[in-house]
């Protein structure tokens, strides 16, 4: 398949079922779509072509307008639209058991076997992640849980920093202080660029004087 008849393809079996859940389609970012009113959550599609057969990621991302809008005034490297940012991603494989990261697709038939599995893994699963992410004590939790541990929803250890001390702040969490510490040291051991852990510094300064009012 090209990657014109597969995209063609995966919307076409795809598009009614996500539209029943109040997703959009987005072909150009290829990605679902649905508004919350704390931002959005998204389903993302990366399929990497080869002769004879089609590797396909699939992303789960949720964005929290709050957490963004604060971190995006101190955070560098943005590899999207500040405005398309997720606050959480996490691939399908995470959550769906699978025995490789990508699903391989060698024809149409397959990828109409794919796109069953996809739908059934959002019924059983999916929908209700992307649901309880658009909680803020679920965001300080996923991020702040185990902060000394690499965080599997944040790609870029550094923003995992920014955005879990951003929350917890949001949340008023207990541990703020602590966070800050353990957060500090990750952030050091992620980068000797002065100018970025000045930056933290200053995110630190202004989380201990912002109020959400």
């Amino acid at each position: 398949m090209t990657s014109i008849s597969f995209d063609t393809l995966l919307y076409q079996y795809l598009t009614p079922f996500f539209q029943r859940h109040q997703f959009v389609l987005l072909p150009e970012k290829r990605q679902y779509r649905k508004t919350t009113d704390t931002g959005f959550q998204s389903i993302a599609f990366y399929p990497t072509f080869y002769d004879h057969k089609t590797l396909l990621d699939i992303q789960l991302g949720c964005r929290n307008n709050q957490v963004e809008q604060i971190a995006q005034q101190f955070q560098t490297s943005q590899a999207v639209s500040r405005l398309d940012a997720n606050t959480l991603t996490a691939s399908i494989a995470q959550f769906a058991g699978l025995s490789s990261v990508q699903f391989s697709i060698h024809s149409e038939q397959e990828l109409l076997s794919v796109c069953h599995q996809i739908e059934q893994f959002f019924v059983s699963f999916g929908f209700d992640f992307l649901a309880s992410s658009c909680s803020l004590a679920t965001v300080d939790h996923l991020l702040n849980g185990q902060p000394d541990q690499l965080c599997p929803y944040v790609y870029n250890q550094m923003h995992r920093c920014y955005k879990g001390l951003i929350t917890a702040s949001l949340t008023h969490n207990q541990h703020f202080n602590e966070l800050v510490d353990t957060y500090r040291h990750v952030f050091v051991q992620q980068t000797q660029n002065p100018y970025e852990q000045v930056r933290f510094e200053r995110l630190v300064t202004f989380l201990h004087y912002y109020s959400a009012n």
